[in-house]
């Protein structure tokens, strides 16, 4: 069984004349990231390794999230692959993680969030929200093999 914990980052702000990579996290996003790591601590995961996009919003989210979950620093990882809106990119990084990795979280970007949900679990909203988790679970032993599974959703607004 692998299990993957899909979140996209927190509301950003823009009010900063940057890039899009060196975007913040707004005030929402920071106390959203916050209430979603506490959620995620409650569930008792073990969690082998989380990944970032190496944009400045996702990694301010995963680092939120990670320290909630007590997960250790040297468990986080940027990847370049993370930064991707159309999903392709990220889905074929899940697909070449190591397969001694039972549970990993990854702090993404829509629409690759709502795209992966809709391919891989049949979700069918519209939009998975900032702060939005899709909590994936496969019934592989490969991560190579992931192709479509259950998944859980969970928002800001819930908790």
């Amino acid at each position: 069984m692998k299990t993957w914990i899909m979140m996209r980052h927190g509301k950003s702000s823009w009010t900063y004349p940057v890039s899009d990579q060196d975007r913040p996290l707004s005030e929402r996003g920071i106390n959203d990231a916050h209430r979603m790591g506490v959620f995620l601590s409650t569930k008792e995961l073990k969690v082998d390794a989380a990944f970032t996009s190496p944009a400045i919003r996702a990694a301010h989210t995963a680092l939120i999230v990670t320290k909630e979950l007590a997960l250790p620093m040297h468990k986080l990882s940027i990847s370049p692959n993370l930064y991707d809106f159309g999903g392709d990119d990220v889905l074929e990084f899940i697909h070449c993680l190591p397969d001694t990795y039972e549970t990993v979280i990854t702090f993404g970007h829509n629409d690759a969030c709502t795209r992966l949900a809709c391919k891989l679990a049949g979700f069918e909203g519209t939009n998975i929200p900032t702060a939005g988790i899709v909590f994936f679970r496969f019934d592989v032993s490969l991560w190579s093999s992931i192709h479509y599974g259950e998944a859980k959703y969970y928002t800001p607004k819930m908790h």
